[in-house]
């Protein structure tokens, strides 16, 4: 009972690592096709020049996914070779050098302010209800009356300036926190990211310094009124974004 061989010179320990081997090394393969659906084939950064999309060990088969409440299937890839057209020029001919913005970056989408072009439809919650909605459209979500209520405080930019007042509150239904402050800036209402913004209830002030109080009117805004995109959540986030970095000269500089 102590031989533990099958065939030949073979055991059982033997058979188990060489099965190790073969499901580690088919693993690999398969992982390294998944994960070259999106970004590839690589391109030269100087010349523009596409690389070889590879054999059938670097691609993997389109795959699709039903999606869910009626909006169809995708299949990836799903877009091919994105647009690398952008308002920026680069610092000095080289792979890996830094461009610097030659227009507005804060919309022209470089550097920080940089956005991905996400899906043309809201986000879902698990009924199939819009997610991200003004508080008013929720009845079973409101401000805990020990909270202070951000609503009708004033909003202060980086620069120190009223950029305008507070009018709305953007909540996540699914999740149950603020995502936007809806800011009326005199001229139009616009979104604030929630996660910028700090409430001072005791001077009713809300300080966003991610941009000045300027900037805040040209701001991206939801298309539709009462509900807003994966897209447009994407450039309105990338605009405040950006702003740590471009919306003074200063922020561009060394700290030292």
């Amino acid at each position: 009972m102590d031989d533990m061989t099958i065939v030949g010179t073979y055991d059982v320990a033997e058979l188990v690592f060489y099965a190790f081997v073969l499901f580690f090394l088919g693993l690999m393969v398969y992982l390294r096709r998944e994960d070259r659906r999106e970004g590839y084939p690589l391109e030269d950064e100087v010349t523009g020049r596409v690389d070889t999309p590879g054999g059938v060990l670097s691609a993997a088969s389109p795959k699709s996914f039903h999606m869910p409440f009626g909006r169809g299937i995708v299949t990836t890839p799903t877009k091919g070779r994105e647009k690398v057209d952008v308002a920026g020029a680069r610092t000095f001919r080289s792979p890996g050098a830094p461009y610097y913005p030659t227009g507005n970056p804060l919309v022209d989408g470089i550097g920080p302010a940089a956005w991905a072009d996400r899906a043309k439809h809201t986000d879902l919650d698990g009924e199939g209800r819009n997610r991200i909605v003004p508080i008013g459209a929720v009845d079973h979500i409101a401000i805990h009356a020990r909270d202070h209520d951000p609503r009708g405080m004033s909003v202060i930019g980086a620069d120190g300036a009223v950029a305008g007042t507070v009018s709305d509150i953007w909540v996540d239904r699914a999740e149950h926190v603020i995502r936007y402050l809806e800011v009326d800036t005199g001229s139009k209402k616009v979104l604030a990211p929630m996660t910028m913004s700090k409430v001072k209830g005791r001077a009713k002030q809300v300080v966003i310094d991610a941009i000045n109080a300027v900037d805040f009117a040209a701001a991206p805004v939801p298309g539709t009124a009462g509900q807003i995109t994966f897209y447009e959540e994407e450039r309105i986030v990338a605009y405040f974004g950006g702003g740590y970095l471009y919306a003074n000269s200063a922020r561009q500089e060394p700290l030292i």
